[in-house]
């Protein structure tokens, strides 16, 4: 485990290279409405675990489950998705070809999406993801196509077809000159969090005070920060967990400017991206208390204790898990502490 604390908490990244770059949305009213009127959506759980509050010693964790959303088994079904759902609304999605890189989650988001609503998805695989991911894909109606040993290599093989053909790009990260859909995908994260914002009135005492979320490009955990501090102002310690292979938000934040990472590939290999959403990266310099990455070790161990309190995911799915395990004593977790987590996928 390595840990930082934010110096830009509050006022966030004064740079002229952000400028441009909008912050994520914090109000999930919209998302919600259009999230009703989708016949396969329903709430996920939010589960109490006194086992994980055992072993990290701490007084209440609370889990939410994203593994059943949508029959997709990941958080990400809210995100792609909602953007061909607004394109829906719009009138321009019947026939639209979607075109994305995904270490897995995300493209199912786009399959989905584009089946649902009548449109096609192209979704760019590296060599690394596992051909599972692949077959589901494939079951959703999306074309396969291999491209390069790393998700940055077939996220260039994504774009690069986008332009040639004319398709609509659907990334789920964003940077200079690309800010409209990534922004439109977060919006539909916010979704969950709203959900825990309901539940959480119900089954504690008040609002969390710590939140661990875990972060590949960021998109999941700079919705969640935005919204959890629109919901509950400063009150939770927000903590942003990555990879030590990919270090891409923290390594940003140490330097005070986007950049981009390097390392060996990852088991958590959906949080394996090196380098991050810029609109993230602005969100949670504002938003984030703190950063934090862990070993591979430190991953496998999160979901070990994951499985054995009944949440049976993987490395990158309870990854937040793990960092609030590997944080076990610091950052202000003893036993008065309610922590939230999000259990982001379901095992593979």
């Amino acid at each position: 485990m390595r840990h930082i604390a934010n110096p830009y908490r509050g006022k966030g990244l004064d740079l002229s290279a952000l400028g441009d770059i909008p912050f994520p949305a914090d109000d999930a009213s919209a998302a919600l409405g259009r999230v009703a009127r989708c016949p396969e959506a329903s709430v996920t759980p939010l589960t109490a675990s006194p086992g994980l509050a055992e072993i990290a010693g701490v007084g209440e964790v609370l889990v939410k489950d994203e593994r059943a959303r949508m029959g997709l088994g990941s958080f990400k079904a809210l995100g792609a998705a909602h953007v061909i759902a607004v394109h829906h609304d719009e009138g321009r999605a019947k026939g639209q070809t979607y075109i994305a890189a995904s270490a897995g989650n995300h493209g199912l988001s786009v399959a989905a999406g584009a089946r649902v609503f009548g449109a096609n998805a192209r979704i760019f695989l590296s060599e690394t993801v596992p051909e599972s991911f692949a077959d589901r894909l494939r079951a959703e109606g999306a074309e396969v196509v291999r491209a390069g040993k790393t998700y940055e290599a077939s996220m260039e093989a994504a774009a690069q077809a986008a332009r040639d053909t004319g398709a609509t790009l659907l990334s789920d990260s964003s940077w200079p000159g690309y800010t409209e859909l990534p922004h439109i995908l977060m919006e539909g994260y916010l979704i969950l969090m709203a959900e825990v914002g309901d539940q959480i009135g119900r089954q504690t005492d008040g609002p969390p005070t710590h939140i661990f979320l875990q972060a590949g490009v960021g998109g999941l955990a700079g919705a969640a920060a935005a919204i959890a501090r629109r919901m509950w102002g400063d009150a939770p310690r927000i903590i942003v967990v990555e990879p030590e292979a990919a270090p891409a938000l923290i390594g940003s934040i140490e330097h005070g400017e986007p950049t981009v990472s390097s390392g060996p590939v990852s088991d958590m290999g959906r949080l394996d991206c090196k380098e991050p959403s810029l609109i993230a990266l602005k969100g949670l310099a504002r938003d984030a208390d703190d950063f934090m990455t862990i070993s591979e070790d430190e991953g496998h161990a999160g979901a070990e204790a994951a499985s054995a309190a009944g949440l049976v995911s993987t490395p990158s799915g309870a990854a937040g898990i793990a960092g609030m395990i590997a944080a076990k004593g610091q950052l202000g977790l003893d036993t008065e502490a309610r922590v939230l987590t999000i259990l982001s996928e379901t095992s593979e």
